[in-house]
């Protein structure tokens, strides 16, 4: 006890002796420490005076750190490892963007006379100049190139744009003497779009570019032509297409078509119904036969229900889809409708005979003692023809199908048509593309040869309005009658799409077997 007491009595002149030496040994980092924490208020206190125009924000402080680690980066300047820690299998940051520099802002002028001239600052760009979607070569010395260009600029402008061949050289580089073509501009949906309108580019070369399989670039030079800010002429230079060497085979330009009959379809959007998609390519299968070809554009439409039903059809073989969701970014008409058929139109132009153009809420038709072929082939010296509407009832039924409507097909239990007579109604089409240069929704207005508008009796379409995007019972009134007037409009009992259902439903047992057979509405 004794020498503990005595332990305790010398610790505290220990303590302080420790205390000294630890100040002594560090007095060097705490002067560092203390100039430091001087500085620091210093500085906060002066910029409590600083005009708030030279303030700064965090924004201003992460430039600056991005542009020093950039600047460091380039001259391989070491940056220590407490600063940026990258390990062996990390993926070094992508380095930023540098922004142009802002043009001079310009100020107002005080002119002869004391006349004030005013100062007018643009910032921006409120649309894109052009908006690539697809190129396509057309034979020897044609191509055609399908976008997207500012309407405005196109209504209140005059902007041009022209078309240009880069030969590939055979050291791989490409010339510096491209070759110009003859083009002109379609707009097929002129006066339907919206911040932006189709645009469909024809252009012809004064000779064969790239037919012998050397390769090449297809340029497309888009050129504002002072259009939205007369002291400014943009070109943009649009790399439209590139062709690999051999890989042209001008033989598909003059030989017989893949294919007899090729459906085009306008991008697919909203919640649509598996069952109603089933039942139309069933029976559009059935009817175009097995030399024919069906092309759909998911505009974001296509959920996992549908996709299962065109994946049933893909397998075999009939059906190309594509998603085109990304156009949904630029604002034009109805998803981009007139875009997409033309990219369909020149893409599959030399592959089929005939290109049909319609909906999925619509069913071609011909009479029982016809066949498609039959039909066309009685109209082949045309170009183009149009098909004859017949408008069905989108919910009204027999009242025989109480109890068991939910069996059977839309286009078998909606058997009401719409038998009102004097008024003009839509029409869609079929054309033989090989003589068609851009196309429409309900027909072409650039098209090499005649159209006949006189097919009635010859070919039809039913109309069930709506029927594809209501995942529900399309029967919501069942009527016990052969005809009667509902909202002004006098229905006529029609079961000409009632009588099919049977031979339609068995092919498409045949043809892919029984796995659509718990598809829901």
């Amino acid at each position: 006890m004794g020498k503990e007491r005595e332990r305790s009595e010398k610790d505290p002149k220990e303590h302080k002796k420790m205390f000294i030496g630890v100040v002594w040994n560090c007095a060097a980092e705490l002067k560092l420490l203390l100039t430091a924490l001087l500085f620091l208020l210093s500085l906060i206190t002066v910029f409590q005076f600083v005009p708030s125009r030279l303030s700064f924000s965090v924004s201003d402080v992460r430039h600056c750190i991005s542009t020093t680690t950039a600047a460091a980066a380039d001259t391989n300047i070491s940056v220590a490892p407490a600063a940026v820690a990258l390990s062996a299998n990390s993926t070094p940051p992508e380095r930023p963007l540098a922004s142009p520099s802002p043009p001079s802002k310009l100020q107002d002028e005080v002119g002869d006379g004391g006349v004030i001239k005013r100062a007018f600052n643009a910032y921006g760009s409120a649309a894109y100049n052009y908006i690539l979607m697809s190129a396509y070569r057309g034979g020897a010395d044609t191509f055609a190139v399908m976008g997207l260009a500012s309407k405005p600029l196109l209504v209140f402008g005059k902007p041009s744009y022209q078309c240009q061949w880069v030969p590939r050289l055979k050291n791989g580089s490409y010339s510096n003497r491209p070759v110009t073509a003859s083009s002109y501009q379609v707009l097929p949906d002129w006066g339907y779009g919206r911040v932006y309108t189709v645009i469909v580019v024809n252009c012809t070369f004064p000779f064969p570019v790239g037919h012998d399989g050397s390769g090449g670039k297809l340029l497309l030079l888009a050129t504002t032509n002072g259009g939205g800010d007369e002291k400014v002429n943009l070109t943009d230079t649009v790399e439209a297409l590139t062709e690999a060497p051999a890989t042209v085979n001008l033989a598909r330009f003059t030989g017989p078509p893949k294919y007899d009959y090729l459906y085009c379809g306008s991008p697919l959007f909203g919640n649509l119904s598996p069952q109603r998609v089933r039942e139309w390519f069933a029976f559009h299968v059935r009817l175009f036969g097995e030399k024919s070809h069906f092309v759909i554009y998911d505009a974001g439409g296509i959920h996992e229900g549908v996709r299962e039903v065109l994946r049933a059809w893909m397998d075999k073989g009939y059906v190309t889809l594509y998603d085109v969701r990304e156009q949904e970014r630029f604002d034009g008409y109805y998803h981009n409708q007139f875009m997409v058929v033309n990219d369909c139109l020149h893409r599959y132009r030399f592959d089929a005979k005939w290109m049909f153009f319609f909906d999925l809420d619509e069913f071609i038709f011909v009479p029982k003692k016809s066949t498609l072929k039959s039909v066309l082939d009685s109209l082949s010296e045309y170009t183009q023809f149009t098909i004859e509407q017949m408008p069905m009832s989108s919910k009204l039924c027999l009242a025989e199908d109480a109890g068991k409507s939910y069996r059977k097909w839309g286009f078998e239990k909606l058997v009401y048509k719409d038998s009102k007579r004097g008024i003009r109604r839509d029409r869609k089409y079929a054309v033989q593309p090989r003589s068609v240069f851009a196309t429409g929704v309900h027909m072409s207005q650039n098209a090499a040869g005649k159209t006949t508008h006189k097919t009635e009796g010859r070919i039809m379409y039913y109309h069930y309005h709506g029927t594809i995007s209501e995942r529900r019972e399309p029967c919501r009134r069942l009527v016990n009658s052969t005809e009667l007037k509902l909202d002004g409009i006098q229905y006529v009992v029609d079961t000409t799409m009632r009588e099919a259902a049977g031979s339609v439903k068995r092919f498409e047992l045949r043809m892919i077997g029984s796995r659509l057979q718990r598809t829901r509405q």
